[in-house]
């Protein structure tokens, strides 16, 4: 499948992104920007300050809603009125420890919001292609700390309340495929699981790489909790085209519809927390971090890969930065904003940038 093929499907499609105001979400903005979509988003804030949304200030430049994906009613209304060919559903509170601070509003948000969204798809009568990708995770899958990665069939669940609520929209996903959506013509739905992503623009709480960038702001010692714990660390945009790639193909084929699917880098090699930060010093001296062996309230797995050859056979998709190049990407991006320099450019430089590596590939 060549690339040019996306590139033209995108081309003009009324694109909704909910939860587009988020890290991934700001990223996913400007990806289909550059593939020169029109872009609808929906989200109930600006989660970070400061935020990649913000900076990127693209948001007269789209159509830009507030609204809680909590109430059915307002969102009916807006997907009834925006009338999209695609939707990205990437809304959440994503955060596994904030969600032992308010395991409510991570329930009903991560939950609760995923099934207004699919039942609002139920009830739509559409007499053109629909195509949605519902965004969960990697931590939907029952964790065993096992080395091997995690299948689309493996076991769901966990039981920290942030990974709990994502194997749940799991579940009702495909209680709804089986119930209703797979009857219907026009509207083709599946689910992505991505591993940690990394990238600039992440001012997330309690997430390694944006406490480490404001340890080097305030000239501050980072502390470490898992120096050892390992995980899938991908750039935000190996994913983002997986879930391209994914939107594209449940429009062109059928075989697709009702399915989930990984996104993760081959574990050639696992990378610990600790040498993510060693590869960080590269390019920033500054960095400095120590263990902290103080008492742990959360429990974080050690060991947790997925295995995204499904994703690979089915969509061509696999990654395409290996874990230097993800790393430089990032430093370079946090460069670019503490020297004041223009947000967008970087940001659509990268993507540009990336976009020719998969020409080279597609």
């Amino acid at each position: 499948m060549k690339f040019s093929y996306i590139e033209k499907f995108f081309k003009n499609k009324k694109v909704l992104i909910i939860g587009h105001t988020g890290f991934k979400g700001s990223w996913l903005t400007m990806c289909l920007k550059i593939l020169n979509s029109k872009i609808y988003g929906i989200s109930i804030d600006i989660p970070t300050k400061p935020s990649h949304f913000s900076l990127l200030g693209i948001r007269n430049s789209i159509k830009d809603y507030r609204i809680d994906i909590r109430n059915y009613k307002k969102l009916k209304k807006k997907i009834l009125d925006i009338k999209p060919d695609i939707i990205f559903h990437l809304a959440a509170q994503s955060l596994v420890k904030e969600s032992f601070i308010n395991p409510h509003k991570t329930w009903t948000t991560n939950l609760i919001g995923t099934i207004n969204l699919l039942d609002i798809l139920k009830n739509l009568n559409s007499k053109k292609k629909i195509s949605a990708v519902i965004i969960t995770s990697d931590k939907c899958y029952k964790n065993l700390n096992l080395s091997k990665g995690y299948k689309e069939t493996d076991l769901l669940g966990d039981d920290e309340p942030y990974g709990a609520s994502k194997a749940s929209a799991e579940i009702a996903f495909t209680s709804y495929f089986q119930s209703f959506f797979k009857k219907k013509k026009n509207i083709k739905i599946a689910t992505a699981r991505a591993g940690n992503v990394i990238g600039g623009g992440d001012w997330s709480s309690n997430r390694i790489l944006p406490d480490l960038v404001r340890a080097i702001k305030l000239k501050k010692i980072l502390k470490i909790r898992y120096p050892n714990s390992t995980r899938p660390w991908q750039h935000v945009l190996e994913p983002l085209f997986g879930y391209i790639f994914l939107a594209y193909n449940l429009h062109k084929q059928n075989k697709n519809n009702g399915q989930s699917f990984n996104f993760g880098p081959k574990f050639i090699k696992n990378y610990k927390v600790v040498e993510l930060l060693k590869e960080f010093k590269k390019y920033n001296n500054n960095i400095q971090w120590k263990v902290d062996n103080s008492t742990n309230t959360v429990n974080e797995a050690g060991l947790l890969n997925l295995n995204s050859d499904k994703s690979y056979r089915r969509l061509k998709w696999k990654n395409i930065l290996n874990f230097q190049d993800t790393i430089k990407m990032t430093s370079n991006w946090y460069e670019s904003y503490f020297k004041n320099y223009d947000i967008k450019n970087t940001t659509e430089n990268q993507i540009t940038f990336y976009i020719k590596k998969l020409k080279k590939k597609y």
